[in-house]
């Protein structure tokens, strides 16, 4: 039995490596968001103007592709983008709706005099000041300072965070390599697919830039709303990174098979779209430390807890 052929690691490799690794984080990008828009039964911290045009960039993502003639898998997943839109824009208008339907509803009883969200508000108050004793207590017995003790879930919680979160990005990648190598040829012998020739398309590239404009177009809304609020609570870290990683060797795979004027015209809009989402996407990493409230609050407390001891 004859050994397998070497595997040769080129160009062409790398861009099928980043590629499969790319087309993997497309298809979990998306998860995160939607199981936290599930689990929190709200959709806050999502813009909905970022959804909007979202989905407005990948219609034309979807019209591009079939009219450039891309590889049918591209195609698919550009439909999947699609529909994956559609369930974070229902969730955002389900859980908004259902929101603003509780509120005016405990506004507007008359049964309520005093007003639902007073009560809500007390007894809220109530029962955290009851947590917070409880947990001082318990940390005095085994803190001098009763700070330890306290912070002892939330460290433990945060690493766990971490830990998942790495395992997801290395299972993603890991689906990348074994799927890219699952292409490959099996016997020397066999010639690798030719690759189609690219054909300039008015139409599929006014499509293609399009979709760039839009997908650059809905970050800004998102990091506004980011800002306004000083807070990136509602929005999946992994949503982002994912988003990152797919754009970064989404991007690599491209140059990677050529550098020539004509290639790089043909697939300007694809490669604006990935490289100017993956900066605007670094600015909302960046809001993600900036308004990050563990480090702020971390020391706050920690002087507090102390000086409440002093006295």
């Amino acid at each position: 039995m004859a050994p397998p052929p070497p595997i040769i690691i080129d160009a062409q490799a790398v861009s099928g490596i980043t590629g499969s690794i790319s087309l993997a984080c497309w298809i979990i990008v998306f998860a995160p968001q939607i199981y936290e828009n599930f689990s929190r039964k709200s959709s806050e911290g999502l813009s909905l103007s970022f959804l909007v045009l979202w989905l407005i960039g990948d219609v034309f993502n979807i019209l591009g592709a079939v009219l450039q003639h891309v590889l049918p898998t591209m195609i698919i997943l550009a439909v999947y983008y699609t529909l994956a839109d559609v369930v974070l824009l229902w969730q955002c208008l389900a859980y908004r709706d259902r929101t603003e339907i509780r509120i005016d509803a405990s506004h507007l009883s008359p049964a309520k005099p005093l007003g639902g969200d007073v009560l809500e508000t007390v007894i809220s108050r109530c029962s955290t000041r009851e947590e917070e004793t409880d947990i001082n207590d318990t940390s005095l017995e085994t803190d001098p300072f009763g700070v330890s003790a306290a912070k002892a879930a939330p460290r433990t919680s945060t690493m766990r965070s971490v830990l998942i979160n790495t395992l997801m990005v290395v299972l993603v990648i890991s689906s990348g390599l074994i799927g890219w190598a699952l292409t490959l040829p099996a016997g020397s012998d066999l010639p690798l697919p030719e690759q189609p020739e690219l054909v300039f398309d008015p139409l599929a590239q006014f499509f293609g830039w399009l979709c760039a404009i839009f997908y650059l177009g809905s970050r800004i809304p998102q990091i506004v709303l980011n800002y306004k609020r000083k807070s990136c609570e509602g929005i999946s870290f992994m949503f982002f990174l994912f988003a990152c990683l797919g754009n970064m060797t989404y991007t690599i795979s491209i140059l990677c098979i050529s550098t020539s004027p004509k290639y790089i015209l043909i697939n300007g809009s694809w490669l604006s779209g990935s490289i100017g989402t993956l900066g605007l996407d670094l600015m909302i990493f960046a809001q993600f430390f900036m308004y990050s409230p563990e480090e702020t609050s971390d020391s706050e407390s920690e002087f507090q807890d102390y000086g409440s001891l002093q006295e």
